[in-house]
């Protein structure tokens, strides 16, 4: 009798009621909850999540629309921070920013979701294919890997010990299972399936961080020669709009060298995110040959969804991000676009009445971007087993700031804590070079600690030739005031081969089509030789003039507007090649 009295006073203590609605921010009274539970708000039991507690009221902050709810209905505690599923069954999924299956609501209800509907993160019906790669008897920790499930094509899914569990195996099962079966009991009778839960504000744990001294390799010329990004490293993408920000990371998605890509759509238009959901699933993966999204990630949170779910869909993707992560794959994150994001915490802290910061956001807002990308990193993952060696979450941050001003808040906090800064410029989209990085505003700081890399990898000389190409266009930018003043034939002819040295590299190397079957994609050793061939020509035509030739005349050889047709042929090297041999004897009759 005593037990039920309690049961029926802690049931009590979960439930209140709505006091005072303002949007999605909701005030209930007589909840006991504490700060990020989630919470079921009115009668049609909405999903919300607890950001505020005073003495008698707790404020939620609700992920659907909250219209025609009313003072009086009923509030439940569920007890739990908003947490994501992982296991089986990721891979290949598009999800909304809480971790509903977009397919699953659609086959429910239609092209438009309902409120109050709710559907698990993974298929709690389909029956994998376990193998079981611990034994019984095994001591196992955090992190060690029980077995393996070919979750794709080609992608193994290693089921893991959860974080927080550990002991000696007494039963351990191979065969067919679903999600939530049974396939491993620990000796002080816990139960582990093929399934964890994880709450998304909580970044998952590691046992080391290792410096990231490994490029992420994009195939976009620009990103790999200028601008390089670091495993585990960290990016921002700001542009105005039609700078092509939404390209540049579909870009990355497509060709970057990760093992696993999670694509997170913020707040974007609903029609740049149908052309994403359309367009993965037919996209096929260069690596191998198979569809892109086998090992893709999608959630899709657009612009008129609940503003509240795009708050939480940034935590959803990271989360889902370190997960792999502890498998020890590389993991490509992108954020498209994290303005929209900050814009839903301004949305959400004006309607607490909170005092604004700069622009209007909250005073937070720093702390909370910076949050978000120190969940970047690569590590050493939890557990005792050899099988992981190392895995990586890259984070790829796009930023959309109103009239391209990369001086307000958003850009700016994002900017403290990335290493790479990939500046579009909607003058250069304008005269349609694409992809529109502005070369003397953008930087990276990767570029010493992965110049051993490249040393060893793809050339000794890569960072020198990196260095004279960067100087090349700082140089013209200098000379373009003159230009524009007195005209390029008035210039020294010195100063008129720096300007078409530049010419060729911002034709010939740094524009890339996105739409063009080979020149999509660039691997490291052609543009290597790209930047070789377009500095060759600049070292023969300085001797030219040392032994003096004229500028018009070494305008005139031909064999240096070829090298952009290396771009668009499979066989890049023999055509370089032959290319620098033609460019040789053009200059000895240039001399002569």
């Amino acid at each position: 009798m005593e037990k039920s009295k309690t049961e029926s006073k802690t049931t009590k203590a979960d439930k209140g009621v709505i006091y005072r609605i303002a949007g999605p921010v909701v005030v209930a009274k007589g909840i006991k909850a504490r700060m990020y539970d989630v919470v079921r708000v009115g009668n049609e039991k909405l999903m919300g999540e607890v950001i505020q507690i005073t003495d008698d009221q707790t404020v939620i902050q609700v992920y659907e629309d909250t219209s025609g709810i009313k003072p009086g209905e009923e509030v439940v505690n569920t007890g739990m921070p908003l947490s994501v599923e992982l296991g089986p069954g990721l891979l290949t999924s598009i999800y909304d920013g809480i971790q509903r299956p977009l397919p699953v609501l659609k086959a429910q209800m239609g092209d438009f979701i309902q409120r109050g509907v709710d559907a698990p993160g993974l298929d709690q019906k389909k029956k994998w294919d376990f193998k079981a790669t611990a034994k019984k008897g095994d001591s196992v920790k955090g992190g060690d890997v029980l077995g393996e499930v070919e979750e794709t094509k080609g992608v193994i899914h290693k089921i893991m010990v959860p974080p927080d569990m550990g002991g000696k195996l007494t039963e351990i099962k191979t065969g067919k299972f679903d999600v939530n079966e049974t396939i491993a009991v620990l000796d002080n009778k816990t139960e582990i399936t093929m399934k964890q839960k994880w709450p998304v504000r909580n970044s998952r744990p590691c046992t080391k961080k290792l410096a990231p001294e490994i490029p992420l390799i994009t195939g976009q010329r620009i990103f790999d020669i200028l601008f390089p990004l670091a495993k585990g490293g960290t990016a921002a993408i700001p542009g105005p709009f039609g700078a092509g920000k939404t390209v540049s990371q579909q870009q990355l998605a497509k060709w970057s060298d990760a093992d696993i890509i999670v694509y997170i759509g913020c707040g974007e238009r609903g029609n740049e995110m149908t052309e994403v959901l359309t367009e993965f699933p037919h996209l096929i993966d260069p690596r191998t040959g198979r569809p892109l999204m086998n090992r893709t990630v999608l959630i899709a949170n657009t612009s008129n969804m609940p503003v509240a779910a795009r708050e939480a869909s940034v935590y959803t993707g990271i989360t889902i991000a370190e997960y792999f992560r502890d498998m020890g794959y590389s993991v490509a994150l992108m954020a498209d676009s994290t303005s929209r994001w900050a814009e839903a915490m301004r949305e959400i802290s004006s309607r607490l009445e909170e005092m604004p910061g700069e622009e209007g956001y909250p005073a937070y807002l720093s702390t909370k971007l910076a949050e978000f990308y120190e969940r970047a990193g690569r590590v050493i993952p939890l557990g005792s087993k050899k099988e992981k060696a190392e895995g990586s979450v890259t984070i790829i941050g796009a930023v959309s700031p109103p009239g391209g001003d990369f001086s307000e808040p958003v850009t700016q906090g994002t900017l403290r804590v990335t290493k790479t800064f990939w500046a579009l410029d909607a003058k250069l989209a304008q005269r349609r070079h694409f992809p529109s990085i502005n070369w003397l505003t953008s930087y990276s700081l990767y570029l010493d600690i992965l110049e051993p890399w490249y040393a060893k990898n793809i050339a000794a000389d890569w960072r020198k030739l990196i260095d004279k190409c960067m100087s090349v266009l700082q140089e013209e930018e200098k000379l373009m005031e003159i230009v524009q003043l007195v005209g390029s034939d008035a210039l020294p002819e010195r100063e008129q081969l720096t300007l078409e040295v530049a010419r060729i590299i911002r034709e010939f190397m740094l524009q890339q089509s996105a739409y063009h079957e080979i020149d999509t994609y660039c691997s490291l050793q052609k543009s290597y030789m790209l930047m070789k061939t377009i500095l060759h020509f600049m070292d023969l035509a300085l001797e030219a003039l040392n032994r003096g030739a004229r500028m018009k005349d070494i305008l005139q050889v031909k064999s240096k507007d070829k090298i952009a047709d290396a771009k668009f042929v499979k066989d890049h090297e023999k055509l370089l090649n032959d290319i620098q041999k033609q460019m040789n004897a053009e200059f000895d009759r240039v001399i002569k």
